[in-house]
């Protein structure tokens, strides 16, 4: 082994095929390549202002600024709006320009549901009633063969936002509610943020979750009052937040310079009068073949609804209010409260972008959910547009640009995307990949909590980031033993593939270049990296997986090592 191989996790001796000693790299190591300054240049900023979105013209020509002046530009806005960026879409986003490919991705139609999926394969018989782990086999199919990849990427971004758990959702048919939760979340990813709202809000997955489901009103005898449960949590993580916001973001400050709180306790209670008097509609249930109840949104009964006023956040809602008109009136308030475009915006850019965007960035995407130009107020499709087009995202990365870390779940359909991976049998059987030491340490729709995998706002301690005010929410399920984990899966992942998900036909693109270690890794530093490798680091790689002996099992080798030591180095797993 060549001395420097002999530092890389993972690298095969030549002369053996056994695995080398992982080295782990430490949490500052990969803290460090985010530790930046808070906003791209002005000069950026102004080059790439006309980035704001497509012509009206269809057959006006492509601006400058809206086509990919190379293949890696072209990556980089694939890995941030989706989760791949083989030769065949970089080709296309260079082709149709960052304004076209998205028009044409956001109007492609839904591909089969989660929800026929499951049904597809036979899954909603007896047999199956209960079992939890056809969640994992529904959503890691979506996320890993779907083709409207892009719906797929912003389905995944609000699962983290409106957070439903399939750990905490126990009832018969238990994938069919997670279905049923993704679908909603696929429908509407390019509609109406309070549309959204509103399916959410009466989804039986989300009810069962969040203690909507059955949520009665006050009974004098016993004392009991209605749950709390949904109020607090739509109004903190779905729509205004802990605190007063402007425009931009930042912490409207009130008496000392502190923050001011967006709602009380009194709030809270009072919101929730208006959530309930919902339950499970059973029209057309048939529990072997139609479990259709965790798919109808959730049915009034008038008789299980609070009649007291409710007046929370400057409004009234009289008890004598008809529940669903109620409701309407709750969910309007939260739409189109000040709070919530500034509040979604930072999110969703978290989620798809950088960890920490500018104020100005924020403050242009949450216009644009203000109003989308045509003075349409929470329009999907356009803050999607805003958030991937913005010049903050659009500028060429450099040393000192923001971005985020890669979360472990992307990085595996990210993997399985690039290289046409697959279920060998066909069925699926992925299950929960939650654990830290021995998989990825985080699972689709498989949350530990309605906060999700991490806070917004989380910043690791005893770090740069801490020193220069910066957060890494993704950090937050990053420590040594998540590390370790992550490095042991991939490297199995890659080679002969976990859970029956693999590349079938075992890499024949790349195989074709183990002879030449450097177009080898230039190849994977487009495609998985977006050309964001160093030359350093490209040459450590080229020089590791040059020392294997190159013959047919080799060639293998190289491929394998190639792959996993780009997929595990800091440069890759901070998306910039």
């Amino acid at each position: 082994m060549t001395a420097a191989s002999a530092h890389l996790p993972g690298v095969l001796d030549p002369e053996d095929t056994t695995v080398a000693e992982v080295h782990v790299p430490r949490r500052d190591d990969l803290a460090s390549s985010l530790a930046a300054r808070a906003a791209i240049s002005a000069a950026a900023a102004a080059a790439l202002a006309a980035c704001g979105g497509g012509s009206e013209d269809p057959d006006a020509p492509i601006s400058p600024e809206m086509l990919p002046a190379d293949d890696a530009q072209a990556a980089r806005f694939l890995q941030q709006a989706q989760f791949s960026s083989t030769p065949a879409e970089i080709k296309r986003v260079r082709d149709l320009g960052y304004g076209g490919w998205l028009d044409i991705e956001m109007s492609r139609p839904v591909s089969i549901t989660g929800w026929d999926w499951l049904v597809s394969q036979g899954y909603n018989n007896s047999d199956k009633r209960y079992d939890s782990s056809l969640t994992d086999a529904m959503v890691w199919n979506q996320l890993m063969t779907a083709p409207d990849a892009l719906r797929k990427r912003l389905a995944l971004a609000w699962s983290e936002i409106m957070v439903v758990s399939a750990n905490e959702v126990s009832t018969e048919s238990p994938g069919f509610a997670m279905a049923a939760y993704w679908d909603v979340l696929n429908k509407h990813a390019f509609g109406n943020y309070r549309d959204l709202l509103r399916a959410i809000t009466l989804n039986p997955a989300m009810g069962m979750y969040l203690n909507t489901k059955g949520n009665k009103g006050e009974n004098p005898k016993t004392g009991s009052q209605p749950d709390e449960n949904y109020a607090r949590e739509v109004m903190q993580l779905f729509t205004i937040g802990l605190y007063q916001l402007n425009m931009d973001g930042t912490h409207m400050l009130g008496a000392g310079g502190q923050p001011v709180e967006t709602y009380t306790t009194e709030d809270v209670s009072n919101l929730a009068r208006v959530f309930t008097g919902y339950d499970l509609d059973t029209t057309g249930h048939v529990q072997d073949t139609n479990p259709v109840k965790l798919r109808n949104p959730m049915a009034f009964n008038s008789k299980n609804h609070s009649t007291v006023d409710a007046t929370f956040l400057g409004t009234t809602i009289s008890g004598s209010t008809p529940g669903p008109k109620a409701l309407d009136t709750a969910l309007d308030t939260l739409f189109n409260h000040p709070n919530t475009a500034p509040f979604i915006a930072r999110q969703l850019i978290q989620r798809l972008v950088m960890s920490n965007p500018s104020p100005a960035y924020i403050g242009r995407v949450a216009a644009t959910f203000a109003n989308n130009g045509n003075g349409r107020r929470g329009d999907l499709a356009a803050v999607t547009r805003a958030v991937l087009l913005d010049p903050e995202a659009r500028a060429n990365p450099t040393p000192d640009t923001l971005g985020k870390l890669r979360e472990p779940m992307v990085r595996w359909v990210q993997w399985a995307r690039t290289f046409g991976a697959t279920s060998t049998d066909g069925k699926w059987a992925v299950g929960n990949k939650s654990d830290a030491s021995s998989a990825l340490g985080q699972s689709p729709l498989r949350s530990p909590s309605v906060f999700n995998y991490f806070r917004p706002g989380y910043v690791p301690p005893n770090t740069q980031l801490a020193t220069n005010n910066l957060v890494a929410p993704e950090f937050q399920v990053t420590n040594e033993s998540s590390v370790a984990g992550y490095l042991n899966f991939m490297q199995t992942a890659v080679s002969t593939g976990v859970s029956k998900i693999a590349v079938a036909d075992g890499y024949p693109t790349e195989i074709a270049l183990a002879d030449n270690p450097q177009a080898l890794v230039n190849r994977l530093n487009l495609l998985l990296a977006a050309g964001q490798l160093s030359s350093t680091t490209m040459q450590v790689i080229s020089d590791a997986i040059g020392s294997i002996k190159a013959d047919d099992k080799g060639k293998k080798n190289r491929v394998y090592a190639a792959i996993f030591m780009t997929m595990c180095c800091p440069e890759y797993l901070v998306l910039k």
